[in-house]
């Protein structure tokens, strides 16, 4: 952490002989580990394109993008987006109860993430539409109070940033280059439209949060991987369970089928009629003669 390197500068500056060295070498491993985590997870926003922006570009968001690509579309510079979520995890870290953060998001690629995001970090997630009058109507029961709100995307949830400004409650949100930033105190630059990008950037946040927490060591990987917040199609899905269901289930076989079918039924029945001509060959005699044989049970 920030004040762990502050000590070791600090011990490192004396220059005193007997941590000097010792001194060097958990300094070089903690920056190391940072460093390496930091290029990590940048390799991971720019294969799942939360460097892409959108034509159409904001005043407020121009501080934030790098250049403009010859197709129109807006690049954005990543590395002002990783600050950004570190910054935004230490303004939920400073919420002592975690239920007092409401996560919200309208747009169905955010909401699997949205669940996830407050399954691992305590918030409280509403994952549909957002219902008018939840930050300012205390008559009704979804009624909340909240200290600190996070969007997925300011233009979707243009509502609960209305209420919130009224509330005056704190507000995170992913802002892409033609989002508007009234009312938004953090703004993430970053693709908030792609399903892979808007899942990695709560995966991150909620992993910073852990971090900060303390419930996750530093140096230690999480073992939640981010596939578990992509959105799923669920029509996609069904198709998948009906095609598994398919190619599993138990295929009835009529007569005749198979490649082997015809010549086993014709081995069978040859082998059959062999024997029965050898056994009455043998006997010597035939069906008629053994008739008489049945009078005697009378």
């Amino acid at each position: 952490t920030q004040s762990t390197w502050g000590f070791l500068l600090l011990v490192r500056a004396t220059n005193t002989s007997l941590f000097s060295s010792h001194v060097d070498t958990l300094l070089t491993q903690t920056m190391t580990s940072v460093l390496t985590q930091r290029e990590e997870d940048i390799q991971k926003m720019l294969a799942c394109q939360v460097h892409l922006g959108t034509k159409n570009l904001d005043n407020a968001m121009e501080r934030y993008v790098w250049k403009r690509r010859n197709d129109g579309i807006h690049i954005i510079n990543i590395g002002k987006t990783y600050e950004k979520l570190m910054l935004a995890a230490r303004a939920i870290v400073a919420i002592e109860n975690p239920a007092d953060v409401v996560v919200v998001s309208a747009r169905p690629y955010g909401q699997r993430a949205v669940l996830k995001f407050a399954q691992y970090t305590g918030a409280h997630a509403i994952a549909s539409r957002w219902t008018p009058g939840t930050l300012t109507n205390q008559i009704t029961q979804k009624f909340m109070e909240p200290r600190l709100l996070i969007l997925t995307d300011p233009r979707t949830d243009h509502q609960a940033i209305k209420e919130s400004s009224y509330g005056n409650i704190a507000t995170i949100a992913f802002c892409d280059t033609d989002s508007p930033l009234a009312h938004v105190d953090i703004a993430i630059p970053s693709n908030n439209k792609g399903k892979h990008s808007i899942a990695l950037l709560y995966y991150l946040l909620a992993r910073e949060v852990l971090y900060l927490r303390g419930t996750l060591p530093r140096g230690q990987p999480w073992d939640v991987m981010v596939d578990l917040f992509f959105w799923r199609d669920p029509e996609e899905l069904e198709r998948q369970e009906a095609g598994a269901e398919e190619a599993y289930a138990p295929r009835e076989i009529t007569q005749g089928e198979g490649e082997w079918a015809g010549e086993a039924q014709g081995e069978w029945t040859g082998q059959a009629a062999e024997g029965w001509d050898a056994s009455q060959a043998a006997e010597g005699g035939n069906w008629d003669s053994a008739a008489p044989a049945a009078s005697s049970w009378d």
